[in-house]
């Protein structure tokens, strides 16, 4: 099974700070509610289209916790997880998550 998850839709077009207690579309909410329950059941494409941006807090606790937190290997996400920019203006936060996960353009 695949799960999209586009996060301007899906989330918040407004995706800011890193702990649940930064508020409600925070990366700590957003790894924790929508995107390891989302790996559990297969693949997942998340798409960084349509948002106001990505803070760099939001986007390592989000993506590189799931490293830290030793849910995965890096290789193991690179196998099962998308991430998509359909413009050049997300690209370099597409490539910052790749980052984490070890995987440089």
């Amino acid at each position: 099974m695949v799960t999209e998850i586009n996060i301007a839709r899906d989330f918040s077009k407004t995706p800011v700070g890193r702990y649940r207690a930064d508020g409600p579309y925070s990366g700590e909410v957003f790894r924790e509610d929508f995107l390891i329950p989302s790996l559990n059941r297969g693949d997942v494409i998340v798409v960084l289209d349509g948002t106001d941006g990505y803070p760099s807090s939001f986007l390592e606790e989000a993506f590189g916790g799931l490293l830290r937190l030793n849910r995965w290997t890096a290789n193991e996400l690179l196998k099962h997880l998308s991430i998509r920019a359909g413009s050049a203006e997300y690209e370099p936060y597409r490539d910052r998550i790749l980052g984490y996960f070890g995987k440089r353009r």
